[in-house]
């Protein structure tokens, strides 16, 4: 075990240390235990900004008559979209990545794993998979062009996803594989100990934390007792926490402890645990460039003009796959996953079966003998 001074650790504060709190604010409780807990988040904005955005660029078409959908429609178009984005962004990473959150009842308010959003978990493909449908959906009920429906939500949704990774980032997930040594602008990700808590052979690296710990003081179990805390006491809960589950939960809690103190800017303990971080890529925010920002300056110069239904949202799948296998090259894959097939991750194998989709989509489209709309100016 390598325990690293309070003096070694400031001197040793060369690359960014995440502290960024993914909490805006807390709403009030009241004093209703199911409202305690409850936040506004930045992850949540993302997602609004992006709802809203897409709302003023659909809205901007109907109005210069280069949409069939009428303007006082618009507002149940997004609604319905939203709905689809979020159902399937939360189902997409349950059935994708966590299929056993299916398994998962208690622990408190929503009681089901897969309900549990606020505890993180969207995935894009599933996102963009709730799209489909939900566009689907209103061309039935309006009798509107799905494929047009299509182009309306993927400018927007592009902005979506840049907000999206901008709110990953902050909140210190997803983040990328360790980077060369002396970059710069790599990132430390104090989360990353959540890692090693549940890796039995990661586990014991938790011990060179000790002097950070005990900067803590007390401890507080969940059942609301507290604990003292010393640098022996720390160890010893660490070595046994996979044979009781009081040492495990006193761990579990101090590295929870520990993250809100480095976002709490305690710089201290923030110097104390730096230095057993992993310098790595800030893969969210080269995420939010190529899938997001990039996508977005293609999409809106591509409909600088009306095109055919569906060659908007058939390059959308194009150029978000490609800048997608891209990105993934910069992250570290799920630990619960892995590296796949080709020491690819499952984002990027997802990611070449929607490209095959999007390329074949692009060929019917084009083919189609179907009257152009859309575009920022009229053809």
């Amino acid at each position: 075990m390598m325990v690293i001074s309070l003096e070694e650790g400031l001197s040793m504060l060369d690359v960014y240390v995440h502290s960024l709190d993914p909490v805006i604010f807390y709403l009030p409780s009241f004093g209703i235990p199911l409202l305690e807990g409850l936040a506004v988040r930045w992850y949540g904005l993302a997602y609004l900004l992006g709802f809203i955005i897409s709302y003023f660029i659909i809205r901007y078409l109907s109005s210069q008559g280069r949409s069939p959908i009428a303007k006082h429609q618009v507002e149940d178009f997004v609604f319905i979209v939203a709905i689809g984005t979020m159902l399937g962004g939360r189902l997409g990473y349950v059935v994708f990545y966590s299929p056993h959150l299916f398994l998962e009842w208690g622990g408190g308010f929503p009681f089901w794993g897969p309900l549990k959003v606020h505890q993180g978990g969207m995935a894009s493909h599933g996102g963009i998979i709730g799209i489909t449908l939900s566009c689907l959906f209103y061309a039935w009920w309006r009798k509107v062009s799905f494929l047009h429906n299509l182009d309306l939500v993927v400018v927007g949704g592009s902005l979506g996803v840049f907000f999206g990774r901008i709110a990953n980032f902050i909140n210190g997930e997803l983040y990328g594989r360790p980077a060369p040594e002396g970059l710069s602008w790599a990132v430390k990700f104090p989360q990353e100990m959540y890692s090693w808590l549940q890796d039995r052979s990661q586990i014991l690296k938790l011990e060179a934390l000790a002097p950070a710990a005990e900067k803590l003081e007390r401890i507080q179990l969940r059942s609301g007792q507290w604990l003292e805390v010393t640098q022996e006491t720390w160890i010893s809960w660490v070595r046994n926490s996979f044979r009781d589950g009081t040492s495990y939960q006193a761990v579990a809690q101090g590295v929870e402890q520990l993250i809100l103190a480095i976002q709490s800017g305690q710089v201290q303990i923030t110097a104390l645990v730096a230095p057993h971080l992993v310098a790595r890529y800030p893969s969210q925010l080269i995420q939010a460039v190529l899938e997001g920002l990039l996508v977005f300056v293609v999409l809106a110069l591509l409909w600088m003009k009306p095109r055919k239904p569906g060659v908007i949202a058939a390059t959308f799948g194009v150029v978000y796959a490609l800048a997608r296998i891209v990105g993934e090259q910069f992250r570290l894959p799920d630990a619960h996953i892995g590296f796949q097939a080709l020491g690819l991750t499952r984002g990027q194998w997802l990611s070449m079966g929607m490209l095959l989709i999007a390329l074949v989509m692009l060929w019917w489209v084009l083919r189609r003998q179907d009257q152009p709309l859309g575009g920022w100016r009229r053809a």
